[in-house]
């Protein structure tokens, strides 16, 4: 007999609750009852609350209600698929945010995250995500991962290793693949100095990954005091953008010069304007503008903050369309290059697992993380939205809390 489900459902603007829902089968209701032999259900033994999952959460896209959130999912493979070969029940797993088919051209070329086979409105898919293909989020005890062989990445350590590092594992899903993506793509490498914008969990995430690929300074920026003093704590320089609107001249105090060899927007949409006067209203492009700004001549510039073509909260009618008011000759004028879009993860989770596995990187205690219980979600997301210099890990089987 199957178990019990449960898990965290969009009720609307503001609200989350934690609800019975049915035990997973392997079909996907939303595309006409689509068979996925090729999937897997997976007991959930971690999923974490997203920045992305609080922008759905305030209102701030089309998520329709009784949306099941979630996207960042680490579990034990409970029931196969008939088509699954080389995944087997009982293999614990990081599942990659992204839903990609492994068939399609971008799959092939390593473009997971604009998958065309899994979302039939556009490339790219998530689990529990607005206008994301439809597939049900894995905040809850139990979860369905298709295209299993693809997508799964199988952990080789035996299982009590697995579950004593099961805080970090569980970063692999996406903050940790999201944060390396913004650096690794902005060119940050042995010697470079970086700005991080944005001090939340993905911001301390690609901060981590800084460090990891050699960066002689990282500098972060942000507006909350307590997670700048989280990116304080594991060796990063910061600025404080409530106080300090310019950030060249903050940057020339640090290194000596107005400028950063790269530079990582993990703010994404919501951003706020900078320093006393302008950190009370949202001024969306203003991260972007800055980034330009303090990144050197020839710079790489990665964003792999969220940002969205409908924002029906933004302050402004252009936003709302997705328009932003981008000093893009600057860049230009600059010879900057972007590099935006959805962290394809798996360009990076099987040797950031290998980082963790063997002590390179500590992310779990770089972005306090914090497990709580599954039907704790909706103050997790209440704490997180209040500005909690925590990354979440819901708990819906106690795994978490016991390797902790």
């Amino acid at each position: 007999m199957a178990d019990t489900n449960r898990g965290v459902v969009y009720q609307g603007p503001g609200k989350v609750t934690v609800e019975d829902l049915d035990y997973p089968e392997l079909e996907l209701a939303e595309q006409d009852g689509r068979k996925l032999e090729h999937g897997v259900i997976l007991k959930v033994l971690a999923t974490n609350i997203c920045g992305s999952d609080q922008h759905m959460v305030r209102g701030r896209t089309t998520a329709p209600a009784g949306l099941t959130l979630g996207h960042e999912i680490t579990g034990e493979v409970v029931e196969l698929g008939r088509d699954v070969e080389f995944i087997k029940k009982g293999d614990l797993v990081s599942v990659p945010f992204n839903i990609a088919c492994g068939r399609c051209r971008n799959c092939k070329e390593r473009h997971t995250g604009v998958c065309e086979n899994v979302n039939r409105a556009r490339p790219g898919a998530a689990y529990g995500y607005v206008d994301m293909g439809g597939w049900h989020g894995g905040q809850a005890r139990y979860a369905v991962v298709p295209y299993a062989d693809f997508n799964l990445l199988k952990f080789p350590a035996d299982r009590d290793t697995v579950l004593a590092k099961l805080p970090d594992l569980a970063m692999l899903s996406d903050i940790l693949p999201t944060g390396y993506h913004g650096a690794y793509t902005a060119g940050v490498t042995t010697g470079s100095t970086v700005y991080v914008a944005g001090a939340g969990p993905v911001g301390l995430a690609c901060a981590t990954a800084c460090l990891l690929l050699g960066a002689a300074v990282v500098i972060v920026g942000d507006m909350n005091t307590q997670r700048l003093e989280q990116a304080r704590g594991f060796g990063c320089e910061t600025i404080d953008l409530s106080r300090h609107e310019n950030v060249p001249e903050q940057i020339e105090q640090i290194l000596g010069v107005p400028e950063v060899d790269a530079a990582v927007d993990c703010v994404g949409f919501e951003a706020r304007g900078h320093g006393p006067e302008g950190s009370a209203g949202e001024q969306p492009a203003t991260v972007l503008n800055t980034l330009m700004d303090i990144t050197r001549a020839a710079g790489g510039l990665g964003i792999p903050g969220l940002y969205v073509t409908d924002d029906p909260g933004a302050p402004e009618e252009r936003a709302k369309a997705g328009q932003l008011g981008l000093r893009f000759g600057l860049g230009w004028a600059k010879s900057h290059y972007f590099v935006t879009g959805q962290c394809p993860v798996m360009k990076y989770n099987r040797q950031l697992m290998m980082a963790i596995l063997y002590d390179r990187v500590s992310v779990a205690r770089n972005v306090n993380a914090q497990a709580i219980p599954l039907d704790q979600a909706p103050e997790g997301y209440a704490e997180f939205d209040r500005g909690a210099a925590t990354k979440y890990i819901l708990d819906p089987h106690g795994a978490v809390g016991a390797a902790a």
